[in-house]
């Protein structure tokens, strides 16, 4: 690693595992100190204790505001935020419930949300970059994830505004979207346990991407870093698909 993050002081949802987790290391890696922000205290805790004083650990429910306040009351500044806390719900609009849509909202849309509006003081002084955490089904929709394509497009455009804001504002604060293809990591594994053919699904995901692969949480690591470093100073508002293909 090349020291692209020294000093940058950072905090990721959902950083416990998956995708989150992979961030968290790669940041460590590359200079950085990390606020692990979960609602999993366990794997948190534990990846904290693993990577030493470069980070810790912060229970945090990405919708709750008064959660949200405590954690960035906690950090001395920050400079980067990684909105990737999230669920996957799998089913169609004749097949997911009200509660099921309202569930998916609230960590997906409203936990972005969020983080964005009250990170800001924190970043105002300095300026900072957001990362948030979309997905290629928030660009391609998909009949069988009504839900997560709504939740994901909205973050999509949330983004987006945001960074019109930042910009108009002079803050100095720059705020882009990911947008990878399927990934194997546990959240996706629970996915499959929604379906009654994981191995069908499976491939099915493998099918739309002309790679001819699902990605690695390392490959979503790489961006991350990439639009956490100062390299990308001229990158705002901006959907960054690393998607193997599967949105061409």
């Amino acid at each position: 690693m090349n020291g692209r993050l020294q000093g940058k002081r950072t905090l990721v949802t959902g950083g416990a595992s998956g995708l989150g987790e992979a961030i968290v290391r790669r940041f460590v890696a590359e200079g950085a100190s990390v606020v692990i922000a979960d609602i999993d205290v366990t794997g948190g805790e534990a990846l904290a204790r693993e990577l030493g004083d470069a980070a810790r650990f912060v229970r945090l429910d990405v919708a709750d505001e008064g959660q949200w306040l405590a954690a960035f009351a906690s950090c001395d500044g920050l400079d980067v935020l990684v909105n990737n806390a999230g669920i996957t719900t799998l089913g169609s609009i004749e097949e997911v419930t009200l509660a099921q849509l309202m569930h998916e909202f609230e960590i997906d849309v409203v936990g972005v949300f969020l983080g964005c509006k009250h990170v800001i003081p924190h970043m105002r002084p300095h300026g900072g970059s957001i990362i948030n955490m979309s997905s290629m089904t928030g660009v391609r929709a998909q009949g069988n994830l009504v839900a997560y394509n709504a939740a994901k497009a909205a973050v999509t455009h949330m983004t987006k505004s945001c960074a019109l804001h930042f910009a108009e504002q002079a803050y100095g604060i720059r705020c882009n979207s990911i947008h990878p293809g399927a990934i194997h990591t546990p959240i996706l594994d629970k996915v499959m346990a929604q379906s009654a053919d994981p191995d069908g699904l499976y491939a099915s995901w493998v099918a739309t991407h002309p790679i001819g692969r699902l990605g690695k949480p390392e490959e979503i690591a790489g961006l991350a870093t990439y639009l956490a470093s100062d390299e990308s100073a001229f990158a705002t508002g901006a959907e960054f698909r690393i998607d193997g293909g599967s949105t061409l």
